[in-house]
């Protein structure tokens, strides 16, 4: 809860809690109240119960590392949005098709980061792609000039040092690093 915090305070907009979070219900309850202009969704979202519960405790989004379509299918008239995790042009198609509206392109580093994310753009420039996966803040500008609408920037933000001896204020500050590389990037 408290990295999350810090991550807030620093001027993250937009978070994306994690499935394996301890109580990840209780704490997207906890913090869409204190957070009320934030937007929160929760990660790594596999199957429809969980989507309900989710939903439920106040997700605005829903991520997976695959394209669920039990998923697809409860969400389709909500509010929420789903965005189904992608690798290749033909998943990246079928999720489309189904009904996604957005697709995390999953792990994004390991296919060629922002090389892979021009390639792909160019036949598919009407899918929306969100980048996710060993992304630096170094290098947001990168993946949105390339087409990314969006970055998932969970290993840059809540480093692993920086967790294990819960150090807030270093998130804080790469959260605050993070969001002043994104709206830069976006201004561009």
């Amino acid at each position: 809860m408290e990295a999350a915090r810090a991550a807030l305070n620093g001027g993250i907009a937009v978070l994306e809690i994690v499935r394996s979070t301890p109580s990840v219900f209780e704490v997207l309850q906890t913090l869409v109240k204190e957070y009320p202009t934030r937007v929160f969704g929760v990660g790594t979202v596999l199957n429809a119960e969980d989507a309900r519960n989710a939903t439920n405790a106040g997700a605005k989004f829903l991520m997976s590392p695959a394209t669920v379509k039990d998923i697809i299918d409860e969400v389709q008239d909500d509010e929420v949005l789903y965005i189904p995790g992608v690798m290749t042009p033909t998943e990246m198609f079928s999720a489309y098709n189904a009904g996604a509206k957005i697709v995390k392109i999953y792990p994004v580093s390991a296919l060629g980061g922002t090389r892979y994310i021009s390639a792909i753009m160019k036949p598919f420039p009407y899918i929306p792609m969100v980048a996710s996966q060993g992304i630096t803040i170094d290098s947001v500008g990168d993946y949105i000039a390339q087409g990314a609408i969006s970055v998932v920037l969970s290993d840059a933000i809540f480093d692993k040092e920086a967790m294990s001896q819960n150090n807030f204020s270093v998130m804080h500050q790469l959260a605050k690093s993070a969001a002043l590389q994104g709206k830069n990037a976006v201004e561009r």
